[in-house]
């Protein structure tokens, strides 16, 4: 008997751990991640924010789109936002995004007649570098939080956007879904438009605080809809809502029209038109 005990006992230990190894992942075990809203592309265009979500390890995603701003007076801007994301690890993505303002440069005439675009300020902005950290443990949760930190960099740019400081800024990303395929998405933050190390000396870290909250909903199978109200400032609050319409026809490509209006602040009445495109690729999906 005291001979087979250590092979008894090695049987019992053995069917213990077997169905532990055998276990999935949070994100496995939970019948949500089937679902369209976890498995569907979600960029974090358009409008003021960007969705909880952090791509999965080997995942690559571009997002682009073209924007016009025309002010209540004066000449409009059109500009281009680029931003690649990549995941890696399991709950963390690296974030590159570098905006173009279209136009030709132009200097001030002498006896001070206005340019048509502001002095120099066309061609590649800053390039920003950014972190996304998801917080809640399980992709698949029907909510999830997640940071976001980025910085633009110095001496990136060109022309009159070129700036010689840093320009950090940091987000609280909330998402709650809303039955399979629809969210609510909120942002609370703080953007910095310039920061040198005397600012951080001196305690002198001006900026804007921000916050957002956007709805997806679908509309059909392969389209959907987005509203979007937000805020942002300091001493002064500037306030806009965003809406729109997206086309997935499939599960990792999404094209979206937007149209929105600043209500509130120095540019209220200003409107805005874009159209865009997110793309993501590699990964496992099922």
């Amino acid at each position: 008997m005291r001979k087979t005990t250590p092979l008894v006992l090695a049987i019992l230990l053995a069917g213990c751990l077997t169905p532990a190894l055998a276990q999935n992942t949070p994100e496995e075990s939970n019948p949500n991640g089937d679902t369209p809203f976890v498995q569907h592309i979600r960029p974090d265009r358009p409008g003021q924010t960007i969705t909880a979500g952090v791509l999965r390890a080997g995942e690559f995603q571009l997002e682009t789109g073209i924007q016009r701003f025309t002010p209540r007076l004066g000449v409009g801007v059109s500009s281009n936002v680029n931003t690649l994301r990549i995941g890696f690890w399991n709950s963390m993505e690296l974030r590159v995004t570098q905006p173009y303002v279209f136009g030709t440069p132009t200097l001030r005439q002498p006896g001070g007649e206005t340019p048509t675009l502001r002095t120099d300020s066309v061609g590649w902005a800053p390039l920003t570098v950014g972190l996304k950290l998801m917080l809640t443990p399980d992709r698949a949760s029907r909510f999830q939080a997640s940071l976001l930190a980025e910085a633009s960099l110095p001496n990136t740019g060109q022309n009159g956007l070129r700036r010689t400081t840093w320009a950090p800024a940091g987000r609280l990303l909330l998402s709650q879904q809303l039955g399979r395929r629809a969210a609510l998405e909120g942002n609370f933050g703080f953007v910095q438009s310039g920061l040198t190390m005397t600012d951080l000396f001196n305690g002198q870290i001006g900026g804007q605080y921000i916050g957002s909250l956007a709805l997806t909903a679908p509309i059909g199978n392969k389209a959907g809809y987005f509203v979007e109200g937000y805020g942002r400032g300091r001493s002064e609050l500037t306030t806009g809502a965003t809406a729109g319409l997206y086309y997935r026809p499939w599960t990792g490509l999404r094209f979206d029209a937007t149209v929105g209006r600043i209500l509130g602040g120095l540019n209220a009445g200003a409107n805005t038109v874009g159209i865009g495109m997110a793309l993501r690729l590699g990964g496992n999906h099922h």
